[in-house]
């Protein structure tokens, strides 16, 4: 789908702050109210936008630990990994899963109450996943930046 300037701008705009009115949004982009909606709709009925969540932080909510989780299996075969896709789309602890190129074939993003909560999850994780040969955990000391927000500037200036 082709977005112009003013598609771009949108998208800037809502991925920072999805509470925006669309006469707020129209004000900045010039555009009635009703011209946002129009947009917006196809903007998610086309697949651009694919939610509007609010990022919650997981420290408030009593998720104190954060990891990122290196998976590697034994084989590198496509019932294996849609079967762990199915798994880890299941367990809500997983916040977000890549399946990756180099070392690893899937890197998770988890968050955990605490080290045991995390350890569960692990137990889990291994026993759903008997086809792991490779598990490795980072632990986040100091969560620097979180967003989605996706950079719209080569899009269209505006």
């Amino acid at each position: 789908m082709e977005l112009d300037r003013i598609d771009a701008r949108l998208l800037d705009l809502v991925q920072r702050n999805n509470r925006l009115s669309s006469e707020d949004l129209g004000a900045k982009v010039g555009l009635s109210a009703s011209g946002v909606q129009r947009r917006l709709k196809r903007l998610r009925s086309d697949g651009i936008i694919e939610s509007d969540v609010s990022i919650i932080s997981p420290k408030a909510v009593g998720r104190n630990v954060t990891a990122f989780v290196l998976i590697s299996f034994e084989r590198d075969r496509a019932d294996i990994i849609d079967r762990f896709k199915r798994t880890i789309s299941k367990m809500p602890e997983v916040m977000s899963g890549f399946y990756v190129t180099g070392q690893a074939d899937f890197v998770l993003l988890v968050t955990a109450s605490d080290m045991e909560d995390y350890e569960y999850f692990t137990r889990r994780l291994v026993h759903e996943g008997s086809d792991i040969k490779r598990f490795e955990t980072m632990v986040v000391l100091h969560r620097a930046k979180a967003g989605f927000t996706v950079p719209m500037e080569s899009i269209a200036c505006w």
